[in-house]
C-alpha cells in the first residue's frame, strides 16, 4: 500500500475531487460526503439518479457517527460484529441534518465499515466515512480494476488507488438494520 498515493487521494477529496479505490469485491468511487457539488458531479458521471441514495464506508464505526442517529446498543454489536466476518451494507437511520444527496429519498443511510485495507486506510487518511458507489455506469458491470476504471472514465475521476479488489464476486449485500431485510442480495 503506498501512503503517498493515499494521502494525495484523501487531498483531492477535500478538494472536491473523485476517487477509485479497491474495495471488498469491486472497485469503488468516491468523494466527500460533505460535498453537495462532488457528489452531484459523480452522480452525472454515473448516470446515476440521486433518490437511490449511497453508501458511505469508513475505517470504524466512529468515523460514520456524524451521519447515524444513535443506535441501541444491542444493534450495533449486531452491526459490529457482522462487520467483522463478512462484507454487508446496512441501512439505519439517518441524521436529520445528512443531505437528500447522500441518503436519497429515504430517512435511512446505508453503511459499512470496510475490511478491504485500502479503502480502510483510505478513510483513516481523509479523517472520516466517504461515499463509496461502484466504478461502473448505472446499469453496467462493477468494475475489478484500475485500468478499467481508467479506460471507462478517463480523466473524469481525479485519481486512482492502485490495489486489488478483495474476494468478493459481486458489490456488497445490502440488509435493513431494524428489519433484516436483504434489500440487495
Amino acid at each position: 500500500m503506498n501512503v503517498w498515493h493515499l494521502k494525495r487521494a484523501a487531498q483531492s477529496l477535500r478538494r472536491g475531487g473523485i476517487i477509485a479505490y479497491p474495495t471488498e469485491a469491486v472497485f469503488g468511487l468516491g468523494c466527500d460526503p460533505q460535498n453537495i457539488e462532488a457528489i452531484q458531479r459523480l452522480l452525472v458521471l454515473k448516470q446515476r439518479a440521486w433518490q437511490k441514495g449511497l453508501i458511505l464506508i469508513a475505517a470504524n464505526f466512529e468515523q460514520l457517527e456524524p451521519y447515524v442517529q444513535p443506535l441501541e446498543p444491542a444493534l450495533l454489536q449486531q452491526l459490529q460484529r457482522a462487520w467483522a466476518k463478512e462484507v454487508v451494507t446496512w441501512l439505519v437511520p439517518a441524521k436529520a441534518e445528512v443531505s437528500q444527496w447522500v441518503r436519497g429519498t429515504s430517512e435511512k443511510i446505508a453503511v459499512r465499515v470496510t475490511r478491504h485495507p485500502e479503502a480502510a486506510a483510505l478513510c483513516q487518511q481523509f479523517g472520516g466515512a466517504i461515499i463509496s458507489t461502484s466504478a461502473n455506469r448505472a446499469g453496467q458491470t462493477a468494475l475489478r480494476t484500475a485500468l478499467q476504471v481508467r479506460a471507462e472514465f478517463g480523466n473524469a475521476v481525479d485519481e486512482i488507488i492502485f490495489g486489488a479488489v478483495g474476494q468478493g464476486s459481486r458489490p456488497s449485500e445490502i440488509r435493513d438494520a431494524l428489519t433484516g431485510e436483504v434489500l440487495r442480495p
